[in-house]
């Protein structure tokens, strides 16, 4: 699959690989690749991050997952449903945060034992790269383009598409964006 990726897409895995290591993370997450979609700059997602979650709003997306990791990936309506059965995730959050330190539910800490060198991928970001070539299929694009995965990214619920709704980047505003002809 990969063989069908731009150079762009590439990046993208490369630079969530690179943001997975800075952050001590044992494996590669959706989260990692937002970051790393984030970063690029000359790429049809880059286009399409700009205008639809401008340079002033990228602080508060990346808040937005940041706080979510220390929820342990929790999404709203995850705590929302735990609200309902009388949980108080925000008070387990500060408990557990209270006893073994900030951040201990994110999930982050790099394990001590043996590592082979290379980050594997969560299952939820395989599921994002391979929804990236179904989108590029429906879209009978021939590559898959970094356009591709920030499209899945916004099909696969959870935190990060929750997140990216939040800042009014959805499917929808995304595929217009990217379908928009260049303007030279």
């Amino acid at each position: 699959m990969f063989e069908r990726f731009t150079k762009g897409a590439r990046a993208v895995v490369k630079g969530a690989v690179g943001h997975a290591e800075r952050g001590g993370a044992a494996v590669v997450t959706e989260e990692h690749l937002l970051l790393a979609l984030l970063d690029q700059e000359d790429t049809r997602a880059a286009a399409a991050l700009r205008e639809l979650c401008p340079q002033d709003r990228r602080a508060s997306l990346v808040a937005t997952l940041s706080d979510a990791r220390r929820r342990a990936g929790l999404s709203r309506a995850d705590a929302d449903a735990l609200a309902d059965l009388g949980i108080d995730l925000g008070a387990i959050v500060a408990r557990v945060e209270e006893t073994h330190g900030a951040g201990a539910l994110a999930g982050d800490r790099k394990d001590a034992g043996w590592w082979s060198g290379r980050r594997s991928f969560t299952r939820e970001a395989k599921t994002v790269l391979e929804k990236s070539l179904r989108v590029a299929l429906a879209r009978r694009d021939r590559e898959i383009g970094d356009e591709h995965i920030l499209l899945a990214l916004t099909t696969t619920g959870g935190v990060v598409a929750e997140a990216l709704a939040d800042h009014g980047v959805t499917f929808a505003s995304v595929d217009a964006e990217v379908s928009r002809p260049a303007v030279p």
